[in-house]
């Protein structure tokens, strides 16, 4: 197993296009300037006005006090992005308090963009609203919005929201009837995918994939978090209309009389302390995956799927835990090596902690996650070893249960003694990247280097450099097109004398 390290992340951003142009924004610019880091601009719709394939708007630290939506239409391309980001790790707030109920906050009509970093808060309606297809959505938060923080309609597809937070959105002109965290629903498109993100506090649900108009599309969740929805800011609960699911996954009007299908995946999720239920199904009609997910404390029940879906349609739950709440599930639903079967019988005691403190902490430099011990198995459960292979990362003879594989730490392990100080390692782009992304470093004192790529259980997956290296700057690409390896999470290490580092990236297919 990889030793451990205290991540260190730097500011490092590759364009591909030779063309291309950075574009600077902070709220003490003006839109007459050029748009330079020493005369930067005031607005970003400005920035996007002038922005051309391939360029980057980079967004200085401060709050943004806005009266309207920001409009984002220009489409990219595959090979060449648009891309708004703050700049390093400068906080960047848009504050839409002063626009009217109803009004978004940011509006992405568009194709490939990378919008990283930007926090949204208070609009009149969606935090960000995605009805484009191929964007990056990276470490960005929505909270305090007057409808979802960010929904996702209208066609939107194939869109990847990575490592963002969604917390204490509420309408209260609808007394908490809309306002969910993550809503990929209505006439959402095929393919949207979210990792690492957490949803909490939103007055109606965490995740709402609901129906109107849109049929047989896929959402797949991965390494998410959703917890105490249903109630605002303060826990007021708004009532019964303030739904208060944690992943609902699903379902249309009418009891759905239209039998529409969301198909949902869900990966290694945890969902607790929801209002109503933690693993919805509403009223789907879809297919629905549950793989390694935790439900604890909700109200209701922890996973709820009992209405029988479409011919042809399959609900699958495996290696799942549930501790103190309900759960109630259909005949049809093939379930395997869950908790609640036979031979398992769950307690406090197979966990560290059933203690949530930390669940709403700071993400850790690279966006990743808080470490927490939070539902985590404790050394000695039978829930360790326990599960069936579905295909996830797993330590020991067989996968553990729940959203937790005991054995794995959450970061690459190093010394502190061993902080490199002779050589410096870019944080890979694209990341997430398929199939390609670029690695570069420098070398300060001439040594033997070595660059390899490890998957979450410390195996070696490839080695990229193994030589001689002097003084100077390189590049290197990893290509999955040369070897096969699934989506998920990687870390890459080099090593040059005694020295070493590690970053961690995502792979996406």
């Amino acid at each position: 197993m990889l030793k451990k390290i205290i991540p260190i992340v730097m500011f490092f951003y590759f364009i591909s296009d030779a063309h291309a142009q950075n574009i600077f924004v902070t709220s003490t610019g003006d839109d007459s300037n050029p748009g330079t880091l020493v005369q930067p601009l005031k607005t970003i719709t400005t920035a996007v006005s002038k922005i051309q394939p391939g360029d980057t708007i980079f967004v200085r630290g401060g709050t943004y006090d806005l009266s309207g939506t920001v409009n984002i239409t220009k489409n990219g391309t595959n090979s060449s992005m648009y891309y708004l980001f703050s700049y390093g790790n400068e906080n960047v707030v848009l504050d839409f308090a002063a626009v009217p109920i109803g009004t978004k906050g940011i509006k992405l009509s568009a194709d490939y963009w990378f919008i990283k970093g930007i926090n949204v808060t208070k609009a009149g309606h969606n935090g960000l609203g995605i009805t484009g297809s191929n964007n990056i959505i990276e470490r960005c938060s929505f909270y305090e919005n007057r409808n979802s923080g960010m929904q996702l309609d209208n066609g939107a597809a194939n869109n990847r929201i990575i490592n963002c937070d969604s917390y204490y959105n509420y309408d209260e002109h609808k007394q908490g009837a809309d306002a969910d965290g993550f809503a990929p629903k209505l006439t959402v498109g095929d393919g949207n995918y979210f990792y690492g993100c957490r949803s909490w506090n939103n007055s109606d649900d965490g995740w709402d994939g609901y129906m109107r108009g849109a049929n047989d599309v896929t959402t797949t969740l991965e390494n998410c978090w959703t917890f105490n929805n249903g109630y605002t800011k303060t826990g007021y609960d708004p009532g019964p209309q303030a739904n208060g699911n944690g992943f609902k996954m699903g379902g249309g009007d009418n009891s759905n009389s239209q039998h529409l299908m969301h198909h949902f995946i869900l990966k290694n999720c945890l969902s607790f302390d929801n209002k109503v239920k933690g693993f919805d199904q509403n009223n789907n009609d879809g297919s629905m995956t549950l793989l390694n997910c935790t439900g604890f404390g909700n109200k209701t029940a922890n996973y709820r799927i009992t209405r029988q879906v479409n011919a042809g349609q399959t609900v699958t739950v495996e290696n799942c835990v549930s501790f103190e709440g309900k759960v109630d599930l259909g005949s049809f639903v093939n379930q395997k090596t869950d908790s609640w079967q036979s031979p398992f019988i769950v307690m406090a005691d197979d966990f560290v902690s059933i203690d949530t403190t930390g669940v709403r902490g700071p993400r850790k430099p690279d966006g990743s996650l808080p470490d927490v011990k939070f539902m985590h198995l404790a050394e000695g459960s039978d829930l360790i070893d326990a599960g069936t292979n579905i295909g996830l990362p797993y330590n020991g003879i067989a996968p553990d249960l729940g959203a937790f594989e005991y054995g794995i730490p959450s970061a690459v392990n190093e010394d502190d003694k061993n902080l490199p100080s002779n050589f410096s390692l870019m944080q890979n782009y694209p990341n997430p990247f398929n199939p390609v992304t670029n690695i570069r470093y420098s070398i300060k004192v001439a040594d033997y280097t070595t660059l390899k790529i490890y998957n979450v259980l410390g195996k070696e997956i490839t080695t990229l450099v193994d030589e001689f290296k002097q003084p100077g700057n390189y590049a290197v690409q990893l290509s999955t097109l040369n070897f096969q390896i699934s989506s998920g999470v990687y870390f890459y290490t080099l090593k040059s004398g005694k020295f070493l580092e590690t970053k961690k990236m995502i792979l996406l297919k």
